[in-house]
């Protein structure tokens, strides 16, 4: 795509990588201002909800990525070329700071500051390897959810709620452990505003590691021949 070309898919995956952290880390905030009201599940379902509608709805106009390590992993595939990796990511990264900007504005200061607004944590018994590899296994599952029913010529007309739906099984399982990132968007706008960075490199690290990894394999192997 040229640089005119870029501008509508670019501001889709700005607004809505921005709605997706707004929900996310809005519920994790809401959780520890109003515990009884949401809970770890509903934290895990607010996530897998929001990315659900935002890539069914913004599919058409962006491919509805909304995630940094999902568009690397695209990329490493050779789905989407350079310029659009690049203005992708840059849309993603802007759109989390504005999501989080508008948190720390709008929600209880008391359950922001606790929280750093909605930032993912590692949990103290979970070591820096396990925290990569959590993070990265789990980016797999999703990144295997966008091939194989996003991506692949095969895919069923679902939309984007099996990638949902991974993303709360991930919430449901890891989000104790790391949080649940699987987006280096949705750790990195938090983080930037509350000035929290503590374990921000796992949550680069394993997500582009298992995209990556899942990209290669669907690439290589799973998707069908011509695609």
């Amino acid at each position: 795509m040229n640089a005119k070309q870029l501008v509508r898919p670019a501001v889709a995956e700005m607004v809505g990588t921005a709605l997706f952290v707004f929900v996310g880390a809005g519920s994790v905030v809401v959780n520890a201002a109003f515990p009884q009201a949401v809970g770890g599940v509903g934290v895990a379902a607010a996530h897998g909800i929001a990315i659900a509608v935002l890539v069914s709805s913004l599919m058409p106009v962006s491919g509805g990525h909304l995630n940094p390590a999902v568009t690397l992993g695209l990329f490493a595939a050779r789905k989407v070329d350079g310029p659009t990796t690049g203005a992708y990511i840059l849309a993603q990264l802007a759109g989390a700071v504005l999501a989080a900007a508008l948190l720390k504005w709008l929600l209880p200061i008391g359950a922001v500051s606790l929280t750093n607004i909605g930032t993912p944590a590692v949990a103290a018994s979970v070591t820096k390897v396990q925290a990569v590899a959590i993070e990265a296994i789990f980016t797999f599952l999703l990144m295997s959810a966008v091939f194989g029913t996003a991506v692949s010529s095969q895919a069923p007309k679902v939309g984007g709620f099996a990638i949902g739906f991974a993303v709360f099984v991930a919430g449901v399982v890891a989000g104790p452990l790391t949080g649940a990132a699987l987006n280096p968007a949705r750790a990195f706008g938090p983080a930037l505003v509350s000035l929290e960075f503590h374990a921000q490199a796992w949550y680069w690290i394993g997500p582009i590691l298992g995209a990556t990894l899942a990209s290669l394999l669907w690439k290589g192997i799973l998707l069908p021949k011509g695609d």
